[in-house]
């Protein structure tokens, strides 16, 4: 894992605003104007030439002359003009591999299982003119160096320029995993809102996308062999994800380096599937709720039904056919025991073959993990799956600490790689105000509101020994949409969700001052993308770099 502390002040000699930090970079302070006839190549050992590395090369280009945006200092770059009216223009943006590197498509080395994933790269621009260059060991490395690339350019009348010359940044990740979680069951979310996040989303080298496709609220997720689930339970006949829409969801996202882990989350959190399948649901649609479930529905899948237990492993079977992810999320948290102690069947099923609760739900596990294995998948669960109960869970289960970062240390006492997803840092949700009705003076549960600056400031690897740090492969952002839908997404998620990509990309450590007027260029160049990322100041402060901090 790299800290920032070491390259930090090289950094901030130049004035690029490049997200999330390199590894180590060295940036001058010469003026280079980018050609109008600019172009990419692909040196001839790139062969063949992958789809989506070609169409990262033409984006690439579309951002750098579309993009638009002027330099956030008084002026919007007016000041520069002395210095870009004398410098030398680059024409050339050449993309290498290094010997004996193989040639897959992005896509291919984004779903490589985490620790196998390369997105290394090198880029180098001269301030003579000369051909810039990025270097990798990997098309996924390349196309992070596109997208650092993108990031050196600011736009004054007709001029794409750059101050930081010549540069050379060799860059790689902290950790694999560098996540957002979209819930897209509470309420239904069109396929262009998934697609509009991935691109935000590779704009600052999130590389995870966590699908928590279905809840008890919604399925909207068509399924193979298990049509009557999203027929019974969407929203509407308008309101799923064909296999069609999720083909083209995880294609749009692997051409931008991203892996796309689906979850179903069981037992619990399953109340809808009573509407295809009633007799599979223990409690199914109770009241009062809220003595059966965390929130409404109530109703969970009778996990000491064997024939319900062998359902849902075949439904992870056809899960395991639709996304190519080595990662497959079965959830496992806030299961509700008063529901199956009041569900005659379950406490049936129970009696006759003398199992307990834990006993039931680890062979209900080993069903739905067996699946998995037998697919090639590694199961992702939620920490009570590790923490609450006694199972046995193969050990590359990634384990979610959500509840609280606190219970990341039990985690890794149990030996479980741990994905980072806490609530008190991490949720997006928080400190918007009760959404339970007849609740006045209620407010939301994980109050109070995540700022980016709190996330920021997260210690990975606070009270873990070293052994136990290297469990550790990265973290996510939350959002839970009780309150969130296509009208919002955008501005609950942007910018925040940029700051866990820095902190699991370049490490820990880092300085919120000094972040901020590079949080408020990535916000500004989204909004020049069509992403409604949210102001962070007033504009005055925004063109002030820190003169709005407390301290100024």
């Amino acid at each position: 894992m790299y800290s920032k502390a070491v390259f930090v002040a090289a950094l901030f000699a130049g004035v690029s605003a490049i997200w999330p930090l390199p590894a180590s970079q060295q940036a001058g302070t010469t003026a280079l104007r980018l050609s109008h006839g600019f172009t990419i190549t692909l040196s001839p050992g790139i062969q063949p030439v992958p789809q989506d590395l070609s169409e990262a090369v033409g984006q690439t280009k579309s951002h750098l002359f579309k993009d638009g945006l002027g330099r956030l200092v008084v002026g919007r770059g007016s000041g520069d003009v002395a210095a870009y009216n004398e410098s030398k223009t680059l024409s050339e943006l050449t993309l290498s591999l290094a010997s004996g590197s193989s040639v897959l498509s992005i896509t291919k080395e984004a779903q490589k299982p985490l620790e196998a994933r390369d997105e290394a790269y090198n880029l180098t621009v001269p301030s003579d003119g000369s051909p810039a260059t990025i270097t990798a060991t990997s098309t996924l490395g390349l196309y992070r160096g596109l997208t650092t690339f993108q990031q050196l350019w600011y736009t004054y009348e007709d001029t794409i320029y750059t101050l930081d010359t010549p540069l050379e940044i060799v860059d790689k990740p902290a950790y694999p995993y560098r996540g957002l979680l979209l819930d897209t069951a509470r309420n239904y979310f069109p396929v262009a809102d998934l697609l509009r996040t991935f691109d935000a989303m590779s704009l600052v080298k999130l590389n995870q996308f966590h699908w928590h496709v279905v809840d008890s609220q919604s399925f909207p997720l068509i399924v193979p062999g298990y049509e009557e689930l999203a027929k019974y339970g969407a929203y509407a006949p308008d309101m799923v994800y064909t296999p069609a829409d999720v083909e083209n969801i995880v294609s749009y996202a692997g051409a931008r380096g991203i892996d796309v882990m689906v979850e179903i989350d069981t037992p619990g959190h399953t109340a809808i599937i009573a509407e295809a399948h009633p007799d599979f649901v223990a409690c199914p649609f109770s009241t009062p709720w809220a003595s059966y479930a965390n929130e409404p529905p109530a109703g969970q899948l009778r996990l000491a039904n064997e024939t319900v237990a062998k359902w849902t492993a075949g439904l992870f079977t056809e899960l395991s056919k639709m996304f190519p992810s080595s990662i497959i999320s079965t959830g496992g948290d806030e299961i509700n025991v008063p529901c199956y102690s009041d569900d005659e069947q379950t406490q049936l099923e129970l009696n006759s073959t003398k199992r307990t609760f834990n006993d039931a739900l680890d062979t209900f596990t080993s069903y739905t993990h067996g699946a998995l294995a037998a697919a090639g998948k590694t199961p992702a669960v939620w920490e009570e799956q590790v923490l609450d109960y006694n199972l046995t869970l193969t050990n590359n289960t990634l384990v979610l600490v959500w509840i609280s970062s606190d219970d990341v240390a039990a985690v890794a006492e149990k030996g479980f790689k741990i994905i980072h997803a806490a609530s008190d840092y991490f949720y997006l949700d928080c400190g918007a105000g009760e959404w339970i009705g007849a609740d006045p003076t209620g407010n939301s549960w994980c109050d109070p509101f995540k700022t980016w600056q709190k996330s920021y400031t997260f210690d990975p690897t606070a009270n873990l020994t070293a052994a136990q740090a290297e469990l550790i492969m990265g973290g996510q952002d939350n959002l839970w949409t009780e309150q969130s839908g296509s009208s919002n997404l955008d501005s609950i998620v942007w910018p925040r969700a940029a700051s866990p990509s820095e902190l699991f990309w370049s490490g820990p450590g880092g300085n919120v001052s000094t972040a901020l007027p590079r949080l408020h260029d990535v916000s500004f160049r989204l909004r020049q993308r069509g992403v409604q990322s949210i102001s962070l100041q007033p504009l005055w402060c925004a063109l002030r770099p820190n003169a709005c901090d407390l301290t100024s």
